[in-house]
């Protein structure tokens, strides 16, 4: 009984942050509002004189307002390249092309429906969370094709699609920073964490493997609790599926036969994927492959930073293979029209862009972001934690920073020459503050109002269920974050008492 009660008290929460959520004003207006009061704040900070100190270069940092003759010149010379740089607006569209190409062709559907028979349920939800969660080695694109794969796969076995939509979005997301294998992330941030660790010890080395074991150990924990929401919160919320409950998606075969046309198609689709594989693995696996960096590593090569472009170059050529074989491409003027099918739905998301990459540009010119970020830092090292208490108030204070700065790498610029030095002077290794930092930087991703992706998640959320909104994700994805937090605490705590290595030759403590 006192279980019961507990669950509903927990669904009421949710049920209120939705109902709050979705009653906010269209994302749109609400980022107008936004930007006013962004610079209302900017105007106050700036005759207050906020200011910071750099920790990364020991320059003075000045809150500069968006209501003054500099401000005004700023916004009105950067108003179009704002939009025009804001980088996830390419990414989305390229890979919305790409895969709304192979959705239109009715590649996906048919292979998801292939892939999964006689797979238990429980099965494709831990896989659609562990490719997820391990999409960080395809950068920001898996944030965009994992979920909406999750999505069409989810419907193709009559499970509600938002189900794995969501379970895809808070995979990428709040899991973002672990992988099975080393990935550019590990790259970017040991850099960073040698520099700070060198203000102490300058002979200090941190390899981009530093943290490999935790993360690997990540993976499965992450899946394993992901799972569990998923069945235990998400899927009683959502019911059961009404295709008419969407925005123009394409009916679904009720049937789970695939025709020998479409068996046909999907065999020359997967000879082309081996083919394909086979291509780029001979030129990247031999020492001299043509897709190495200079000095002969992958991570830093042009396959991993060319990865988005060879995904989206996949996606349409595995989809005009399948389209040919299936029918469902006659001649090749049908290439272009479907990937202008694919983009129908995407104005709503540009026009969206607009205001948001405005936001996101002021909010970086006002200095803001970095002042946040810097007293927030300042004021752990004034309060003089140690221990356990002190991991878990940092990584608190990286989970709300991260709810206004989303750039991993940038506050890992601002923090790590306050938090790396510190640990180290209380007997731990810059490895293991660099993980404190990634758990707090990860798990709340996928619930920032100002993520640049949100927009994206809804939109497709959409195509099932007209009345999903930003309340929606968030009370949906709180779940999520709050147990991916708990989880990875939980596993930190433990590698602190065992003192486990954090990676090859890399322990917790000095």
């Amino acid at each position: 009984m006192q279980g019961m009660a507990q669950k509903k008290k927990n669904e009421k929460v949710l049920d209120f942050i939705e109902r709050v959520g979705n009653q906010l004003p269209h994302p749109y207006i609400l980022f107008l509002w936004l930007c006013l009061i962004l610079a209302l704040i900017s105007l106050a900070c700036s005759m207050a004189g906020v200011s910071v100190v750099n920790p990364t270069n020991g320059e003075t940092v000045l809150a500069k307002s968006l209501i003054s003759k500099d401000g005004l010149i700023w916004l009105l010379e950067n108003l179009l390249s704002n939009f025009q740089g804001f980088s996830p607006l390419g990414l989305v569209l390229a890979m919305q092309i790409a895969i709304g190409f192979s959705e239109k062709v009715a590649l996906l559907t048919t292979a998801m429906r292939r892939a999964i028979l006689g797979v238990p349920l429980w099965a494709l939800t831990a896989t659609v969370l562990f490719l997820g969660i391990n999409g960080s080695i395809a950068s920001e694109a898996s944030i965009i094709v994992v979920p909406a794969l999750a999505a069409a796969a989810f419907e193709s076995v009559g499970m509600h699609p938002v189900a794995g939509l969501l379970a895809g979005y808070a995979a990428t997301n709040a899991g973002f920073t672990a992988c099975v294998i080393v990935a550019g992330t590990d790259v970017l941030l040991s850099g960073v964490t040698e520099s700070a660790a060198q203000m102490i010890d300058p002979s200090m080395t941190v390899n981009a493997t530093c943290n490999w074991y935790f993360m690997f150990v990540s993976v499965f924990t992450l899946t394993a609790v992901g799972v569990f929401v998923n069945k235990k919160f998400i899927v009683p919320r959502l019911g059961t599926y009404d295709p008419a409950d969407g925005e123009g998606v394409d009916a679904v075969e009720s049937s789970s036969e695939i025709t020998p046309v479409q068996a046909k198609a999907l065999r020359a689709a997967g000879i082309f994927s081996i083919l394909y594989i086979l291509l780029f693995a001979i030129l990247v696996i031999p020492s001299g492959g043509m897709l190495r960096a200079e000095d002969g590593s992958i991570l830093n090569g042009p396959f991993i930073k060319g990865l988005v472009p060879i995904l989206m170059i996949y996606f349409i050529l595995v989809g005009v293979v399948y389209g040919v074989k299936a029918g469902t491409i006659k001649n090749s003027s049908d290439v272009p029209m479907r990937m202008a099918q694919a983009l129908e739905g995407m104005t709503g998301y540009i026009v969206l862009v607009f205001v948001i990459a405005q936001f996101i540009n002021m909010f970086s010119y006002t200095n803001l972001g970095m002042i946040i970020a810097v007293k927030s830092a300042d004021a752990l090292q004034a309060a003089g934690f140690t221990g356990i208490p002190l991991m878990l108030f940092f990584i608190l204070l990286c989970c709300v920073v991260n709810l206004f700065m989303t750039s991993g790498s940038g506050k890992w610029y601002i923090f790590a020459p306050i938090l790396v030095p510190m640990m180290m002077m209380l007997g731990y290794s810059p490895a293991f503050a660099q993980i404190i930092y990634r758990i707090g930087d990860s798990t709340t991703n996928a619930i920032t109002p100002i993520y640049p992706y949100i927009p994206i998640a809804i939109g497709m959320a959409k195509k099932y269920d007209k009345n999903f909104g930003m309340g929606s994700l968030i009370s949906m994805m709180l779940p999520y974050s709050i147990a991916f937090l708990i989880v990875w605490v939980i596993q930190m705590i433990v590698w602190v008492l065992f003192n486990l290595p954090l990676g090859p030759g890399v322990s917790v403590f000095l």
